[in-house]
């Protein structure tokens, strides 16, 4: 039986090569435009626990969504750095960067936090607060020597931060082919990073609702990466009374 013109063009498009895409996660303005919603949809005490279980996410399946036939996830960069202070907040990080670490082509790189000495508004003190540094210029560094090498035709950018729009410039210009798109995380966006990149694509909670991870991953030789009862979903979990809910950056 001989196959039809459609069947013939639909194998042969099948057999082309596809588009290699690499997605560069920016962890913490994931983190926060998610934590940001469920404070937003419940209260600064309260906030709700149905968006705090999205920050259990499945990395690899939500980029895998974001992707065309025709493109081929060939890694996932995921930007973060060691948060400081507080053992509860840690041993989460923790978890979830041992949960990513078990997804396929995620890679993790760190950055670090380093104190900033800020003065309050009311009693005029000032105290240390620790920052994040290194993520953007990471990025930046990752997104060009990578477009260079030519390991993607698409680079997709999660996070809102303009301080890349430099090395999204340089890539123009160097590998004026290659295509930048930029993801936006909830409650997070930029007029400059849009006009900078060729397309964007708005994180919202389909996405994050389809993409959950499993409550426990199982690894080999390894112990169990249980879900923290913080990103189970359930009503109470994400109250002050289980560690202080601090506002989030605008």
């Amino acid at each position: 039986m001989s196959l039809s013109f459609r069947e013939k063009l639909s194998s042969a498009v099948q057999a082309l090569p596809k588009y290699p895409v690499v997605v560069y996660i920016d962890g913490f303005n994931l983190y926060f435009g998610i934590r940001w919603q469920a404070i937003k949809q419940g209260s600064q005490e309260e906030p709700d626990p149905r968006w705090y279980s999205y920050l259990w996410l499945d990395l690899h399946a939500m980029c895998t969504r974001m992707l065309t036939d025709r493109q081929d996830l060939v890694a996932i960069k995921y930007f973060t750095a060691p948060i400081i202070g507080g053992k509860k907040k840690k041993e989460r990080q923790n978890a979830y960067l041992d949960a990513i670490r078990t997804l396929p082509k995620v890679e993790v790189i760190f950055g670090r936090f380093e104190p900033d000495r800020k003065e309050c508004d009311y009693c005029g003190k000032s105290n240390l607060h620790p920052q994040e540094k290194k993520t953007d210029v990471n990025i930046a560094t990752r997104l060009i020597c990578d477009g260079l090498a030519d390991i993607y035709d698409t680079a997709i950018l999660v996070t809102a931060d303009s301080d890349l729009i430099p090395a999204i410039q340089a890539i123009k210009k160097l590998k004026p082919n290659k295509r930048i798109i930029v993801a936006f995380p909830p409650n997070r966006y930029s007029k400059e990073l849009e006009d900078a990149t060729h397309a964007k694509i708005t994180i919202w909670e389909p996405m994050l609702r389809k993409n959950g991870l499993p409550a426990i991953i199982k690894r080999n030789g390894l112990a169990d990466v249980v879900r923290p009862e913080k990103y189970s979903g359930k009503k109470g979990c994400t109250s002050s009374a289980n560690g202080q809910v601090a506002k989030p950056a605008k």
